[in-house]
């Protein structure tokens, strides 16, 4: 997985993670959106509408966290949900 900042303030990230597709940025936004600390989280696909762009651009804002340490934080919420998924498949 390859990671671009676009651009970055102490508010806002937006950054291009490439050859993801809709399945992963739909978790990852849904795992942002489930923090307090998120203001907002979308991601755009849309080659036509975005000067060629072909990579997913993800847009985080918060108030009160650094965006991109939002972004770590969901990343290992997902990590631990799917630990405890598999966990609990094997169990099974």
């Amino acid at each position: 997985m390859e990671l671009r900042v676009i651009e970055k303030t102490d508010t806002e990230l937006r950054i291009e993670i490439a050859g993801e597709d809709h399945t992963f940025m739909n978790v990852l936004k849904g795992a942002l959106l489930e923090a307090e600390d998120v203001t907002a989280a979308t991601y755009d696909v849309n080659p036509e509408q975005s000067g060629g762009q072909t990579e997913p651009i993800l847009t985080v804002k918060s108030e009160t966290t650094d965006p991109l340490d939002c972004v770590e934080d969901a990343a290992t919420s997902i990590t631990d949900k799917t630990t405890e998924l598999r966990d609990a498949v094997k169990a099974a």
